[in-house]
């Protein structure tokens, strides 16, 4: 099932038109309906939004064209704050410095 059939198959478990869908994304009911008649799936930047409106995590949308995804956490960090920069700079540390790291935090815990 692709992306676009899941929104359909969602908004029609709601119980939600077109047009309210619309109405609650920003996202024009042409290209809406293009996703349906031209079986397209909406751009990455609109998941959320339609997530949003569906009250759906991206998982739950995403889910039937994921393979193998055991469990799926994620978290919201504000940009900007203490939490944000330590996940960037920790996103630029290669496999070794990444587990030294991890050490370091278990050893903090104790």
């Amino acid at each position: 099932m692709t992306i676009s059939e899941r929104i359909f198959k969602l908004m029609e478990e709601r119980e939600i038109t077109q047009m309210e869908f619309s109405k609650a994304t920003g996202i024009a009911q042409s290209t809406i309906s293009d996703w349906k008649r031209k079986k397209t799936n909406p751009s990455a930047d609109k998941i959320m939004i339609i997530c949003k409106a569906l009250n759906v995590t991206p998982y739950e949308l995403l889910q039937d064209t994921v393979q193998s995804v055991e469990e799926l956490d994620y978290r919201v960090v504000t940009k900007g704050t203490k939490e944000y920069d330590l996940l960037i700079e920790m996103e630029s540390l290669n496999k070794s410095q990444k587990e030294r790291l991890l050490g370091y935090i278990e050893a903090l815990k104790q």
